[in-house]
């Protein structure tokens, strides 16, 4: 499969410009100027606002916008970055124009033929979210979390929109194969001719991460938690393409810690990090260990180290995941083993930080004060990520999924009344309330209670609707 650097991304939204114009559509031809001039200028504006998050649109970054755009030094555009040093702190709110008329034309099958494959859109996207990457990397100082959460944001309106209208595409669905440019500063700058510099690749098709990004984007609800391991992966990618280019990537700590509730998808989302991490090339293997306080501490004296070496040992080249991390710390009494199982694990970060990442995990109040019952605990943990309380309507989504994927589903009387029986338990959340683990159990509950109504039903085994059809009377008496 053909695979594509900044170059070539353009090449081809250039091509999408000219389609949608020449198919008029959104009425493209009644537009001042042409759909490609348009998609240079939003991408000179984007460019330019992610340069200047720093401070100032360095001439690096005004030189590598005007070349791979084609611009001239004449250029109003050019003049403007070099003039004010600055364009705007933020960059505007919504999607660029170009994705409108490139989804317009995806959702409705507007082009005829369509040498695009429905993918224009994708294609306007990857080329924002490279040129983006692009800026990023060119930076001679480190690019913060803040750089990235810019590209993020922007990205994530972009993406919100293609999924709206049901076009957007995983990698393995692409025609076409994306791959981040290696930048190089020497031949961002003009040639004679004006030509635009080479932005080869020196990377690997992400077909995979594109997979596990989707993944990681289908779950109900989580979306603050969506949007920061977005951040973090744009921010490794820009730091990949950095290191590639002889420049020095900003120092990351991989390590995370999760807060919330259980049953809010804690496991899930540190089981796809692990996969997310293994092909970023941040981890060489990617398997998830996950353990808790019984899997760690032993009741003699050297055992827990030896215990929690055995894990680290196992964890390496992928996530090391302990679930309820407080109960190592917190309210043990003088013979407790707890903190000699985090202090082997702290040794272990520093002497595997390349190989190793630990996500701890477990109730807000109580993880904090595990962070603080070492003082150098806290500051391993690079990226904090709080895991909400799903609500009633995302509870009832999981619950059809879940009845979905089993081939069930409830009946207009049934989900009325698990609805009922969802609202009021999000409403008063008793001691034991698990999130998404209590649908899971209410789930099991209502298959084994039609399980047993069914059994009596004579010829209940010739039809399809009552085997698969959940009935009020199956949801009786859960608590």
């Amino acid at each position: 499969m053909e695979q594509l650097d900044l170059r070539d991304l353009l090449t081809k939204s250039y091509a999408v410009c000219d389609a949608l114009r020449s198919a008029n559509v959104g009425n493209a031809q009644s537009l001042n100027s042409p759909l490609r001039t348009q998609l240079k200028s939003e991408l000179a504006l984007f460019g330019s606002a992610l340069a200047e998050a720093d401070g100032v649109v360095a001439d690096d970054e005004i030189e590598f916008i005007r070349v791979t755009l084609g611009y001239s030094l004449e250029s109003p555009i050019i003049k403007s970055m070099h003039h004010k040093r600055y364009v705007t702190p933020t960059i505007r709110k919504g999607v660029p124009e170009i994705l409108k008329y490139a989804v317009l034309s995806d959702a409705g099958n507007k082009l005829q033929p369509d040498p695009f494959k429905r993918q224009a859109s994708m294609i306007i996207y990857d080329t924002f979210k490279v040129f983006g990457m692009s800026i990023l990397a060119l930076r001679t100082h480190e690019t913060t979390s803040a750089d990235a959460a810019q590209l993020t944001s922007y990205l994530e309106d972009m993406e919100k929109m293609l999924r709206e209208y049901a076009v957007w595409r995983p990698g393995s669905q692409k025609f076409y194969q994306t791959v981040e440019p290696s930048v190089d500063l020497a031949s961002a700058k003009a040639p004679a001719g004006g030509e635009t510099p080479d932005l080869t690749t020196g990377g690997e098709a992400s077909d995979d991460l594109d997979e596990a990004l989707a993944e990681l984007s289908s779950l109900i609800g989580l979306e603050g938690v969506k949007r920061q391991v977005n951040l973090l992966v744009n921010l490794i990618q820009v730091q990949k393409m950095r290191e590639r280019q002889g420049m020095k990537p900003a120092d990351i700590s991989m390590h995370m810690v999760f807060l919330g509730n259980p049953g809010t998808g804690k496991t899930t989302v540190a089981r796809l990090v692990a996969r997310i991490y293994r092909l970023l090339g941040v981890l060489r293997k990617g398997q998830l260990v996950e353990v808790d306080r019984s899997g760690l501490v032993r009741g003699y004296i050297g055992q827990t180290a030896t215990r929690t070496q055995e894990v680290i040992e196992e964890a390496l080249g992928g996530v090391l995941f302990i679930d309820e991390a407080y109960a190592l710390t917190v309210d043990k009494g003088q013979g407790d083993f707890g903190q000699e199982a985090v202090d082997t694990l702290l040794k272990a970060m520093e002497d595997h930080r390349d190989d190793l990442v630990v996500i701890v995990a477990g109730y807000t109040d109580l993880m904090e004060r595990f962070l603080d019952s070492n003082p150098g605990l806290r500051s391993r943990f690079g990226t904090v990520i709080h895991f909400d309380d799903y609500t009633a309507e995302q509870l009832m989504a999981i619950l059809r999924q879940k009845l979905e994927w089993q081939e069930y589903q409830l009946s207009p009387e049934a989900e009325a009344r698990a609805r009922e029986m969802i609202e009021h338990r999000v409403a008063t959340k008793p001691e034991n309330f698990a999130n998404a683990r209590d649908i899971r159990n209410f789930m099991e509950w209502a298959i084994a209670n039609h399980a047993m109504r069914v059994a009596r039903l004579e010829g209940a085994g010739e039809s399809k609707d009552i085997l698969g059809t959940i009935q009020p009377e199956d949801l009786q008496d859960w608590e």
